[in-house]
């Protein structure tokens, strides 16, 4: 696809091309590895013990298993490309950052419509577990569009405004996972969920 696209484009298209592919490709393949190993693994969990205290067996044929599957997989694997279509719409000026830090809750609330959307089960644990990638993502599209105003702008990133903030953050994931550890034994494993008792 690259070497039919390639001889059309002029040098400084082609500089951006090979990020816009890279990152395109990188999302959407961690979009499939969040859905196969966190998001498709709780949803499968919580629909197929749905009966078990009743004394319901669950048949699942594999028709139905491989559907539920590619939906989730696809779902959230363009989902993640979420960040791309930010950058891009800011590069041909649709959006900016302010506009879209203005209208957050109108994204917030968006976001938990397509989260509702793709998730496979009702319940609100699975939609908040799609939903919260789909905000930092967001963030992320917004970030990205930042720092595309401020270079077409000529202009610096304000470091020291914003380090606090990014170690306030931090600090407090820290010591959020400190004390689920020292108070109630959670650890890291190497499988999924990763941070189990």
């Amino acid at each position: 696809m690259w070497a039919f696209i390639a001889p059309g484009l002029y040098k400084k298209e082609r500089r951006w091309a090979a990020p816009f592919v890279i990152s395109t490709a990188g999302l959407f393949v961690l979009g499939g590895l969040f859905a196969y190993f966190v998001a498709f693994r709780f949803a499968l969990v919580f629909l197929l013990g749905l009966g078990l205290g009743n004394h319901v067996r669950p048949l699942v044929s594999v028709e139905e298993y491989f559907s539920i599957f590619v939906n989730v997989m696809l779902g959230i694997g363009v989902v993640f490309e979420l960040p791309v279509l930010i950058f891009f719409l800011s590069l041909i000026r649709v959006v900016t950052s302010g506009f879209l830090m203005r209208h957050i809750r109108y994204a917030i609330l968006i976001i938990h419509i397509i989260a509702a959307i793709v998730t496979p089960t009702p319940d609100v644990f699975n939609m908040e577990l799609f939903a919260l990638p789909m905000c930092v993502l967001f963030f992320v599209g917004v970030g990205a569009a930042y720092i595309l105003e401020l270079r077409r702008d000529k202009r610096k990133f304000p470091w020291a405004a914003v380090l606090p903030y990014v170690l306030g953050i931090l600090a407090v994931i820290a010591l959020a996972m400190y004390f689920l550890h020292a108070r109630y034994g959670y650890h890291f494993v190497r499988h999924a969920p990763w941070f189990t008792r």
